[in-house]
């Protein structure tokens, strides 16, 4: 792995110098763009629109546009937004795990401390693990202000990168139906979900569609055609949802 931002991280006065790594990476198949008459590759180029040619990546540089001027932006203007931000990760409270919703979480990255950080590193994870809180901090990456929480992943630490509350679209917008279920539906489903219920185990779950994919692409390689399995999901109707329960208990009973 490649370290993709060096600095440190604060908690209280304890600074750790750390090292960035991406937590996880694409399963996407890499596909390029083709132009379907004689199968060329499409390009993209940086286009100047005034003069109509290529501008090299030497040659460009970032602009923000007030009016019908441009002011340009160097590296060096990124950092002096906030210096201290561009540098250290400080932690800035602590927050219980069951707190934070699902769907704040975007991505993680790997932690790991630098020259003599290893036992202030050490310290804090074990801390965390112990109290079974997440630390809340900013820091910038990218010329991009980031909110994060830092937690513990297989004895490392790991910090992801959350949502900002403004990034968040508001759910009062979407149409939700005001049916309500029946106290033997909702005990039906209750039964259902604790039989379908297990310890978590990662290593269940593989990226299948792409596995797939590529023996399709395999396949076409070769000249052989692949015969399409179609599938139409068939939504379950209010009147059916009770019998739908029953077969749902029955067929999870069969298989375990």
């Amino acid at each position: 792995m490649k370290s993709i931002w060096n600095g440190t991280l604060g908690f209280g006065l304890v600074n750790i110098p750390i090292k960035m790594y991406s937590a996880s990476e694409s399963r996407t198949i890499e596909l390029d763009m083709l132009d379907s008459k004689d199968h060329s590759r499409i390009r993209y180029q940086r286009i100047n629109e005034k003069s109509g040619k290529e501008v090299e990546w030497k040659d460009i540089v970032k602009g923000f546009k007030i009016e019908d001027k441009y002011v340009i932006l160097e590296e060096e203007d990124f950092e002096q937004a906030n210096a201290k931000k561009t540098k250290i990760v400080e932690i800035e409270a602590f927050v219980d795990e069951r707190d934070v919703a699902d769907m704040l979480f975007k991505k993680p990255y790997f932690l790991e401390p630098q020259k003599e950080g290893g036992k202030a590193y050490n310290l804090l994870r074990d801390a965390l693990k112990k109290t079974k809180k997440l630390g809340l901090a900013t820091f910038v990456m990218r010329q991009k202000e980031n909110l994060s929480l830092i937690g513990v992943y297989e004895d490392v630490l790991v910090l992801h990168v959350i949502r900002f509350s403004d990034e968040i679209r508001n759910p009062a917008d979407l149409k939700i139906s005001s049916s309500k279920a029946t106290k033997k539906e909702v005990d039906m489903a209750e039964s259902l979900i604790k039989q379908y219920s297990e310890k978590f185990d990662l290593s269940k779950y593989k990226d299948q569609y792409t596995t797939q994919l590529m023996k399709v692409i395999k396949a076409k390689s070769k000249g052989k055609k692949t015969v399409l399995k179609k599938f139409e999901p068939e939504n379950t109707p209010s009147k059916d949802l009770m019998a739908q329960l029953k077969a749902s208990l029955q067929k999870r009973k069969k298989a375990s």
